[in-house]
Formats: C-alpha cells, sequence, structure tokens
C-alpha cells in the first residue's frame, strides 16, 4: 500500500508540475483550495483508471502524467492555430482522422511516422508489465474481488455524476462555456470531463425562438436564393496579397457587404455554416456552441431550409466532399435539405490540388439555376481553398500563403461568374467566408474571427450599396426574409432530383 500511495503522490505533483508549466505566466494556475481539490481529485482519478488495468502503481502513474501531457500538447497546439483549448466535442471527430488524415495534419496510421512511435510505446508497456510486479492480493479469490469491485466503484461514482444533485452541482462550477478561464481554475482533464456533463446535461433544452424578420432584411422573397459558404475565404490583401476583382464587386455592387464575425478561427466549419443556417447565436447554443452539430444533430425547427420548404422551395445542398465528413449528409438532411448533392455527384470534376475546383462548383451551381422548375434555395459549401497548404499540394507553388493566394482567387472568380449568371433574375446571392485560414501569417487574433461577405439583389432592388459588418448568425437571421414567400398551394411545382 505505501508504494501505492507513493506512486499517486507522484502522479498528482508531475501531472500538476504539467499543467503549471504548460500554463506559464499566459494562463496562471488557479490556487483557490476549491478548485485545486477537483484538478488533483481529476489526476487521482485518471491514476485509478489507468490502475484497473494493470494493477501496477508506477504504470498507473506514469500513464496519468503521460496522459496529461498528452492533452497538454494537443491543447497547446490546438491554441495556436485555432485560438483556444481542446474542448471536448474534439473527441467526436476522432473517427474522422483515419479517414481524412491530411485535413488533420497528421499521417495515416500505416505510415512510419505514426506506426513507428504507436509500436514503440505498446513494446514499452508489454515490458513494463513484465518488469514491475502487480500489487493484486496474492488470494485467488481475493484478487479476482480486487479486479471486480474496482471498476465497478469507478463506474458507480461516474453515474453518481450524472444524478441532478451533482448536476446542480457541476453548473454552478461551471455555469457557461469559458474554457481557457475553467482550464487555469480546473486542469484540463477536468474540465473536459465537467464540460461534457454540462453539455449532455442542458442539450435537450429547447431551442431559444428567433425573432421575426423585420423590414430592414433581404425583401421582397427571391424566386432563387443562393448560399454560398466560402473555404477560409478572407480579402487576401489583409493577408499582404493581390487585390482579387470580388471585392471590388462587393463594394460597388453588393447590397451590403462587410465583415463578417465568426464563431471560430482557422477550423471549426460547422459553427460558421450553423449560425448561418439556423440564425442562432452563441448564447442560445450554451454548451453545444463548440459543436452544434453534436448536440441537435440537425434538428433545428427554424433552420433557412425548414423556411424555404415550407415556402414552397426546392432545397438543395452543394458540397463537393465526403458525405461522410461530420457526418454530413445525415445531419445536412435532418436540418431539411430535401436535395444533397456530394463528391460522386462531382464525379470528372476539375480539381485544383487535391479538391474539386471552385470554377466546376460554380458551373454546377448555375445549372442548378438554370434547370430549377420553381422557387429555388440552394446552400453550397466550397473546398478548393481548404487546408493544409503544404508542399507538393501545387505544382510549383511551395510557399503555403501563396497557395492559399492561388486558390483564393479562383473563389474569386467564382464568384464573380455567379453574379454574371444570376444578373437579371428574380434572386439573391449571399457569399461569406466559414472562417480565416489556420496560415503561418494569419494565427488567431488576426483581425478577430472576421471574415467577408457580400449579399447581391438581382432584378428588383436599386439600393446603393452599403456595408455593414456583421456576425454570421445575424446574416443567417437577415436572410430569413429572402425565403419569406406566399407559398401557392394550388401550383405544382416538380423539381427533379439530382
Amino acid at each position: 500500500m505505501p508504494t501505492v500511495l507513493l506512486a499517486l503522490c507522484a502522479a498528482l505533483a508531475l501531472s500538476f508540475a504539467v499543467e503549471a508549466g504548460e500554463g506559464g505566466r499566459e494562463r496562471p494556475v488557479s490556487r483557490r483550495p476549491g478548485d485545486l481539490a477537483i484538478r488533483f481529485a481529476s489526476y487521482g482519478l485518471l491514476t485509478l483508471f489507468w490502475f484497473v488495468f494493470s494493477w501496477r502503481p508506477w504504470l498507473a502513474a506514469t500513464s496519468c502524467v503521460l496522459t496529461v501531457a498528452g492533452l497538454a500538447i494537443v491543447s497547446r497546439l490546438k491554441r495556436g492555430v485555432i485560438g483556444e483549448p481542446l474542448v471536448f466535442s474534439d473527441f467526436a471527430l476522432i473517427p474522422q482522422v483515419p479517414r481524412h488524415p491530411d485535413l488533420y495534419y497528421t499521417k495515416p496510421f500505416g505510415h512510419p511516422a505514426i506506426a513507428g512511435p504507436l509500436l514503440l510505446s505498446v513494446g514499452v508497456v508489454v515490458l513494463w508489465y513484465w518488469l514491475e510486479p502487480t500489487v493484486l492480493p496474492g488470494s485467488p479469490w481475493m484478487a479476482l474481488a480486487a479486479i471486480l469491485v474496482l471498476p465497478l466503484l469507478l463506474a458507480g461514482f461516474a453515474a453518481s455524476l450524472l444524478t441532478p444533485l451533482a448536476a446542480g452541482w457541476i453548473a454552478g462550477q461551471v455555469p457557461r462555456p469559458d474554457p481557457e478561464a475553467d482550464v487555469a481554475r480546473y486542469g484540463l482533464a477536468a474540465s473536459l470531463v465537467l464540460y461534457v456533463l454540462r453539455w449532455r446535461a442542458t442539450r435537450r433544452d429547447p431551442p431559444v425562438p428567433l425573432p421575426a424578420a423585420n423590414d430592414s432584411d433581404l425583401r421582397p422573397a427571391a424566386e432563387i436564393v443562393v448560399v454560398v459558404q466560402l473555404e477560409s475565404f478572407v480579402d487576401p490583401e489583409r493577408l499582404g496579397g493581390a487585390p482579387i476583382p470580388a471585392l471590388e464587386l462587393f463594394r460597388a455592387r453588393a447590397l451590403q457587404h462587410g465583415r463578417l464575425r465568426v464563431p471560430a478561427h482557422g477550423a471549426y466549419t460547422m459553427r460558421t455554416e450553423h449560425a448561418v443556417l439556423t440564425g442562432r447565436t452563441a448564447e442560445d447554443l450554451g454548451f453545444g456552441v463548440f459543436d452544434p452539430y453534436l448536440s441537435a444533430g440537425g434538428r433545428e425547427p427554424g433552420s433557412l431550409a425548414q423556411l424555404a420548404n415550407a415556402a414552397g422551395y426546392d432545397t438543395a445542398f452543394v458540397h463537393p466532399f465526403h458525405r461522410n465528413f461530420f457526418d454530413r449528409a445525415r445531419v445536412i438532411e435532418e436540418i431539411g435539405f430535401r436535395r444533397l448533392v456530394m463528391e460522386e455527384d462531382f464525379a470528372g470534376a476539375e480539381r485544383v490540388g487535391p479538391y474539386v475546383g471552385d470554377a466546376a462548383l460554380g458551373r454546377h451551381i448555375l445549372a442548378e439555376v438554370r434547370e430549377r422548375t420553381g422557387p429555388l434555395f440552394l446552400f453550397a459549401v466550397t473546398m478548393e481553398n481548404h487546408g493544409p497548404w503544404k508542399r507538393g499540394r501545387l505544382a510549383g507553388i511551395d510557399e503555403p500563403l501563396d497557395q492559399y493566394l492561388h486558390h483564393v482567387a479562383h473563389t474569386g472568380r467564382m464568384v464573380e461568374d455567379l453574379v454574371a449568371g444570376l444578373e437579371g433574375l428574380d434572386a439573391v446571392l449571399c457569399v461569406y467566408g466559414d472562417h480565416a485560414p489556420a496560415l503561418p501569417n494569419c494565427r488567431p487574433g488576426f483581425g478577430g474571427t472576421a471574415t467577408d461577405y457580400a449579399v447581391f439583389r438581382f432584378g428588383c432592388s436599386t439600393m446603393p450599396p452599403r456595408r455593414v459588418d456583421l456576425s454570421a448568425d445575424a446574416l443567417g437571421r437577415a436572410l430569413r426574409g429572402a425565403l419569406a414567400r406566399e407559398r401557392d398551394d394550388d401550383a405544382s411545382v416538380a423539381v427533379p432530383r439530382s
């Protein structure tokens, strides 16, 4: 038993030192007794968790410290690129990593850089099992009882955290999402657990009603509404690049344009997508703010797609990438889109780098407009300028920024083509960047979390262009006016499915 206590004390001390060192002066750890109690309890439970698998105290203690260190390293890397620490919803993305390793800046499991360390780790654990003796009781029956009782005790403690009494206490510790402050108070491991419990307790709360569209929204409703979410799009001049004609078109031709405050930097497309499609603010989402689709799974009765369906529009979601990424096909159908046009529909389309080019996507959007047989609401998500921008992506262009600027020029030309193709029609076109790119010269804090957007009105508006800076959710609420047409139930609208 002294060995167990000594190993546990070492695990607590070293884990605390790891997190204190990682935070440094920028994020000093809280020294309040209550906060320290929660932090050290998380280290202790983590040690016991690993202890269950081995009954070797020093292996369990080392595993605890390595887990804390691994989480701290990943969180620090993420903070440097995206501007926020590791959060519980990130673990829901783990199944996507082996399917799309390049999107997560890693290698396939079979690559030597990944397989080598994994095999080495397994070898070290096996050797440790052989070198360190177990502390199980000598009696077979006592050993069996210990093997059964400790996991049951841990499971019972986990179950107790799901009770209403525990939920009330946890709500007092983390009343609202503030990951940086809570990591400093309780440590990363404890914060992850507290947040997932708060998310679980609140995700079934009824959605906050949206305000009705008002006179300043895009009215009257249009026959064609096209919304295009532009991957990693910002004005390239903000990054030191050359101007593109599309931005001048924003200023000269758009009904409304400006900076768009989005909920993330460098990643998390789904946050901005959800904000525009639903009009819901971060405050509305509570602990679901980190991955809105994880909470509701797309069940949003007030989404733009649902509104368009009720008004008699054909609703199409166009995205030239895998159906399974972000579980997108299921989520987008749930959110209300009746037709999904995904990567398989772009077989043979021109690729620029690893992804379907924006020019091909733009041509498909205009083909959908030409072939419509009634009102159309089309929401598209581009893919060409998705990171990572690394050597070998484009022939003769190796610098990440140069690759980005090459792609963003294509995005701009696609916007110009869409404007030209919709000219003269009763249509609204909205284009916006989902987030700034995760480039070496575009780190968190660059322009806040602002991208650029524009809304074009064709066929009826003579208002001069105006600059209005918005949040993504406010843009989504404004777009409701473009879809608020009265449905003619006597008209039969037959829409071909692609």
